[in-house]
């Protein structure tokens, strides 16, 4: 093809014919190329290793010096971004048209360069260099100077890109929004476009993980422990308190994944999580994570245990921040977080947990925690998990902390059996002997299930979806009520 040839490169979101030799091709990088902010996860990488506050000194020296100083601190993997695969696919049938490409973009120059480098597509690189940030107005000034008026196409997504829009001969048009799309196709000859802004509720839902919520129907077990099912104010402050849990731990599961997002893209599974593939950009992640934590306060206050849930949140950090990266400390902490669900259900329903319960939760939530390690280092099995403290030899010994730990939450369950407390508690104690070699069997059952491999998920989920444990509770269950009501002669 001759640069004189007029030829139409066929897309399907194509609206007007391209030509080889047609103006260069300018293109921006956040949320345009990468399904992603390059500057918000640079931050969030950063408030990961402690480092934010050294660079958030840079912003008295402007906005420019500010995203080269965190480009420098978090020097991301830019082969790991989430990008546009539509886009991309044109890029290639542009190069190999002959057209000139032109990464032009407000994230620093370290990163568009790190980017271009990665992809071997564009002729040239135009960034923001620590002293100017070319965004919006900047940046349509500085491909004027470069291209001249009219002299280049751009493609962009935000309403910040307007401005470059206005100055540019055509514009390519990436997930801008159908009323921002209406009123440009109004002013300006779209040479493609490429989707629109897509439905952020339903990743937004996934990433909020409402089925991890079964973990908190803990919070109901003390009124079931008091055989207090008929008190309704009990239950009205459990159902306020499993809310509190709920948005909570949305936030916190948000928070994590924004954390993580590194890590997760590496890892087989967790890379299909919303903000790890870009189906959700992650300033409006953090914005999300905000607002269900704060939600989640104001729903343990209304439950009358604001505390629980303060304390419940900055542990639930903590361990996203630090504590999941110490071999033992996260699995102790995953414990705790379990646990703390009881506390609250029992502070809510104005039912406190005994210590037989406390002892017995203790050593039954440590055994899953553990299990939960071990099935995922016998399903990476690498050399080490990403921010994790464990190593693929771990395995055996966690396995064997696991199981003691479980063992030994059978051996209070049946210390308690014979207790006083029982005695006074059950008309016949003794049928809750039964309850002891069941929940035996169904935690050595879901030991060997993680042992063969069959355990893809956290255990409680794992569990929820087990027919055997579910057959486990509704025996365990009817044994409970029949130590409670019924009363057996010469036992």
């Amino acid at each position: 093809m001759s640069e004189e040839t007029l030829s139409t490169l066929t897309h399907p979101r194509c609206t007007a014919p391209v030509t080889a030799a047609a103006v260069p091709l300018c293109v921006d990088l956040d949320g345009t190329l990468v399904l992603t902010d390059t500057l918000v996860e640079g931050m969030l990488a950063l408030v990961t290793h402690r480092k934010l506050w050294w660079c958030l000194a840079g912003l008295s020296s402007g906005r420019a010096m500010f995203k080269q100083r965190v480009a420098e601190a978090a020097a991301l993997d830019v082969s790991l971004l989430p990008l546009n695969q539509d886009l991309l696919a044109y890029l290639h049938t542009q190069k190999a048209a002959g057209r000139t490409l032109v990464l032009a973009t407000a994230a620093d120059s370290a990163v568009a360069h790190a980017v271009a480098d990665h992809l071997g597509l564009f002729d040239e690189v135009i960034a923001s260099d620590g002293h100017d940030n070319l965004k919006g107005a900047a940046k349509a000034a500085a491909l004027v100077r470069r291209f001249g008026e009219r002299g280049f196409a751009y493609a962009g997504d935000s309403p910040s890109d307007v401005a470059i829009w206005q100055k540019a001969q055509r514009a390519i048009l990436v997930n801008t929004g159908s009323r921002l799309s209406a009123q440009l196709r109004d002013k300006l000859p779209i040479e493609a476009e490429f989707g629109s802004q897509a439905d952020r509720l339903r990743p937004l839902l996934q990433a909020m993980r409402p089925h991890q919520w079964v973990k908190n129907l803990l919070v109901f077990v003390p009124i079931f422990t008091a055989h207090a099912l008929t008190e309704w104010a009990a239950w009205s402050g459990a159902l306020l308190m499993f809310v509190a849990f709920c948005a909570t731990a949305s936030g916190i599961y948000l928070g994590n994944d924004l954390m993580d997002l590194a890590a997760d893209r590496r890892h087989p599974r967790k890379r299909l999580r919303p903000f790890a593939r870009g189906a959700l950009p992650p300033q409006q992640g953090v914005a999300y994570a905000a607002l269900l934590v704060c939600l989640g306060a104001i729903a343990g206050w209304l439950a009358g245990s604001p505390p629980i849930i303060l304390i419940y949140a900055a542990l639930s950090m903590t361990y996203s921040l630090h504590l999941k990266q110490q071999p033992l400390a996260d699995v102790f902490t995953l414990a705790a977080l379990y646990t703390i669900r009881l506390v609250g259900g029992g502070e809510a329903s104005g039912h406190a947990l005994s210590l037989w319960l406390l002892a017995f939760s203790t050593f039954l939530f440590l055994s899953l925690a553990l299990m939960k390690r071990v099935q995922e280092l016998l399903a990476l099995r690498v050399s080490r998990i990403a921010r994790r403290g464990y190593m693929t030899g771990d395995e055996a010994i966690l396995q064997m902390f696991g199981c003691a730990s479980a063992f030994a939450a059978s051996v209070v369950l049946a210390l308690f059996v014979q207790s006083e407390t029982a005695m006074r508690q059950y008309r016949s104690p003794a049928l809750l002997w039964a309850i002891v070699p069941v929940v035996l069997f169904w935690q050595c059952r879901l030991w060997l299930s993680t042992a063969r491999g069959y355990m893809r998920d956290d255990p409680i989920l794992y569990a929820a979806r087990d027919w055997v444990s579910w057959l486990v509770a509704g025996l365990s269950a009817v044994l409970l009520v029949a130590a409670q009501s019924i009363t057996l002669t010469g036992l």
